[in-house]
């Protein structure tokens, strides 16, 4: 098997845990990886690399994990332009305009709805995501939700079945009897395309009770948790991420001191996803007050069609810098490491040997260009699994 050195990088991003102290970033300057097959076999000093079959040139650029986007919903249908307009205009978001989606996904066939699907992935990968988590959520029945999942498990080991997302219009009633088929037929049809369990727990979609039954049933069925939680409002969602060891807490906007508290002192990672805040103009999350607590932060595009139609993991991290109250160091940690956590994966995020050689080269010296340059397109180079693909 050939190997490929990359030489010539002027800061390296690791994320190597060894390196961590001070450095969160496992910084190396003047740096080479080394690559063989899919994975990383060596880093550190360009005059140090070994000999390989092949090199290539940065040119002094900066080099760093492939983004782990590890919240999104890319299986839908139709337009939303609409509702954002009229939002952007005056008028609050609320839970109910997922049903929108939910009407254009049902309608739409099996081809459309992957064509879509294979539309944002390429849209994110020119953008340095090279691990993507991804939901159904929008087909809210047996056969919708299970179809979203099969053509999702084509593109990624990361699916979640979000079943639970609002209250299915044909149950609006009767939300015990959707309860019911969440976790009864629903999940029994799902469980075997999926990895992860999701449930949006806020006002006008699942309160505590109806989560932590939908989420104890996908745990029975082998389906990790993860928690749409607090986003809109204060509520249990996140004390009951931690109590059913969740992989994450997704939004994290609402928090008291206790849930602070529950995030620093568990392994649920906080993932924030300042996409939606920007879309609906909501208060921002405070993720300087999570990472002074200790908590795990991740950060994600939240790409759906309704609250954050983006796709940009940098336009995210440029978020968090600017009005997250994150440096640019954490920022771009959340986005790769972090992310990688939030998905209970070391073999992504870092570039240490034995992770997967998923790499993005910017057009800039540092990584600090992704929140000091925003909007620009930096990336110009990803490799995935070794392969360059961008």
């Amino acid at each position: 098997m050939s190997a490929t050195v990359i030489t010539n990088i002027a800061t390296l991003v690791t994320n190597d845990p060894s390196l961590r102290d001070p450095d969160p970033l496992g910084l190396v300057r003047d740096a080479a990886v080394v690559i063989e097959g899919d994975r990383v076999v060596w880093t550190g000093e360009s005059s140090k690399a070994p000999a390989t079959d092949n090199r290539v040139d940065a040119g002094g650029r900066a080099v760093l994990p492939g983004f782990v986007d590890s919240h999104s919903h890319l299986v839908f249908a139709g337009d939303r332009t609409e509702e954002f307009n009229a939002r952007m205009s005056g008028r609050p978001y609320s839970a109910g305009g997922i049903r929108t989606t939910v009407a254009a996904t049902r309608a739409a066939s099996d081809a459309e709805l992957e064509a879509t699907l294979t539309r944002y992935l390429a849209e994110a990968l020119r953008q340095g995501t090279t691990t993507f988590e991804t939901k159904s959520g929008y087909g809210l029945t047996v056969e919708d939700e299970a179809r979203a999942l099969r053509l999702a498990a084509r593109h990624t080991d990361e699916v979640t079945y979000l079943g639970a997302h609002v209250v299915a219009p044909e149950y609006a009633d009767d939300p015990a009897g959707y309860v019911a088929l969440v976790t009864g037929e629903m999940l029994n049809a799902c469980a075997p395309h999926a990895r992860w369990i999701d449930v949006f727990c806020e006002q006008g979609a699942f309160d505590g009770d109806q989560a932590r039954a939908v989420l104890t049933a996908g745990k029975a069925k082998g389906l990790h948790p993860r928690i749409h939680a607090n986003q809109l409002s204060y509520g249990p969602g996140v004390q009951l991420a931690v109590e059913l060891d969740a992989a994450s807490a997704d939004h994290c906007t609402h928090l008291t001191d206790a849930d602070v508290d529950a995030l620093a002192n568990s392994a649920t990672v906080a993932t924030l996803l300042p996409g939606a805040e920007f879309s609906t103009r909501a208060v921002w999350p405070d993720a300087r007050r999570l990472l002074d607590a200790g908590a795990t932060v991740a950060l994600s595009t939240d790409c759906n069609p309704g609250s954050s139609f983006t796709s940009s993991m940098p336009f995210c991290i440029a978020l968090a810098v600017r009005d997250m109250g994150m440096t640019p160091d954490e920022a771009v940690r959340a986005a790769t490491a972090g992310g990688a956590a939030a998905l209970r994966r070391t073999d992504v995020g870092r570039l240490v040997p034995g992770a997967y050689a998923d790499l993005v080269l910017l057009d800039a010296p540092s990584h600090v260009h992704l929140a000091y340059r925003p909007g620009v397109p930096l990336v110009t180079g990803v490799w995935r699994r070794g392969v360059r693909e961008v």
